[in-house]
């Protein structure tokens, strides 16, 4: 069950795990182009785009789209993020090349009706209203904001109602072309599926040329700062932050345990600090996020208004003593956590075709889970607290709030004590 990958003439590239004792296959198409790729008058261009793909080809209505591949049993389902934008379809195995075909099809044909198109732009629009009106949500969107500020990586996936109202078919046409080429694309199969007829049939239905236009996004330039915004809630939503690791950095894998024994599960520094010692929070997690040239790291609560300030106050000390005083006990109760997480998602075609395409796209070759299990397993707790103090030295934190926010501390003065240790 070793990946292949093949590089078509045109530039495209497929990879491929074959599984022969599953009866289904998952295949999609991966793109290095998201939201990052947007400059502010078309913030939110790829997400629409996303959505109008399904909504009618050249020879395929968007009821044919849904009738064809639930006529036999299969469902298709797309998502945007800020670095990729990816289409994907799960069939019983004999069904493979029709997916592959519609897949083909919405990538290349799309009409971009523009009937369609009124309709798809008030569907994202309650989209962003939704997203507004759910505080879990959009306090990520100030996270990222205050990150990177005035920045694509800044910027909201869904983009702004303006803009999205604002966009023509031309707008679309024209964005598809520049950032839907071959060489930025990867087909991505996983399960009962023959690598050789995988390539064959991708030969034979995606025909477009690669394209010379430089497609290179602006840097990252991560800034932090705060933000605290005052909602009629009963609960402050809060996320403290700091700049964190690109995916090819050294010490990514060793972040990552990191972020599992700090906030990772019920056994985490902070579930057990902050939840069960002290009742302050119901939910308390941390998470790494990364770019292809920077990243995030962040904690998530929620509390009271007058829980606000202990909160702060005990995260803060708890970053501060993690970074003196990490255990091989700890340390080794998250790395299993981190190796079964991966292992077990693994289990899922889907999830397996999405992650050779990312490493295709992010490394331009697969990585074994053996590779990655033992860069895992590489992370000793001396390591961890060379990463944790990395991160927490490396520039000033982020602190977003939302909700009853009249009781949050200063910024300076958390920003201080995180930096004097």
């Amino acid at each position: 069950m070793t990946p292949k990958v093949t590089t078509l003439d045109n530039g495209l590239r497929v990879i491929s795990e074959e599984i022969p004792y599953l009866e289904t296959a998952s295949v999609g198409v991966w793109v290095d182009a998201g939201a990052r790729c947007e400059q502010p008058e078309i913030n939110g261009i790829s997400h629409l785009l996303e959505h109008m793909a399904f909504k009618g080809t050249k020879i395929r209505s968007a009821r044919d789209i849904a009738e064809e591949i639930e006529a036999v049993g299969g469902h298709l389902n797309a998502y945007t993020s800020r670095e990729q934008t990816a289409y994907f379809a799960k069939v019983l195995k004999d069904d493979t090349p029709l997916a592959l075909d519609i897949l083909a099809d919405i990538l290349q044909n799309p009409t971009f009706d523009e009937d369609e198109l009124e309709r798809e732009q008030t569907v994202v629009v309650q989209e962003i209203g939704q997203a507004q009106d759910t505080p879990d949500d959009i306090i990520f969107d100030y996270f990222q904001d205050i990150a990177f500020p005035d920045q694509p990586l800044g910027r909201p996936v869904l983009g702004t109602s303006e803009n999205v109202q604002s966009f023509t078919r031309d707008n679309l046409s024209a964005y598809m072309d520049q950032h839907y080429t071959p060489g930025r694309m990867v087909v991505s199969a996983a399960g009962n599926v023959d690598h050789d007829q995988l390539v064959e049939l991708t030969n034979k239905t995606f025909l477009r040329s690669t394209s010379t236009v430089d497609n290179s996004n602006e840097e990252a330039n991560y800034v932090g700062g705060h933000l605290y915004q005052s909602r009629d809630l009963e609960q402050v939503r809060l996320l403290i932050g700091f700049n964190g690791l690109a995916y090819k950095d050294r010490d990514y894998y060793a972040l990552q345990v990191f972020s599992t024994l700090l906030g990772g599960g019920m056994s985490s520094r902070l579930f057990q600090k902050v939840r069960e010692e002290r009742g302050l929070a119901y939910s308390i997690y941390s998470f790494s996020t990364s770019y292809v040239d920077s990243g995030l790291f962040g904690i998530y609560a929620g509390t009271s208004a007058d829980s606000t300030c202990e909160l702060i106050e005990t995260v803060c000390n708890e970053l501060l003593d993690v970074v003196e005083n990490i255990g091989a006990t700890e340390t080794a109760r998250a790395r299993a956590q981190l190796k079964s997480g991966l292992l077990m998602s693994l289990e899922s075609t889907s999830a397996r075709s999405e992650q050779l395409a990312r490493q295709l796209l992010l490394f331009g070759r697969p990585i074994s889970n053996a590779e990655v299990i033992e860069k895992i397993d590489s992370a000793n707790p001396s390591k961890l607290s060379a990463v944790a103090e990395r991160i927490f030295k490396n520039g000033a934190p982020i602190i977003t709030a939302l909700g009853p926010t009249s009781n949050m501390p200063d910024y300076k003065a958390v920003g201080e004590k995180l930096r004097r240790g």
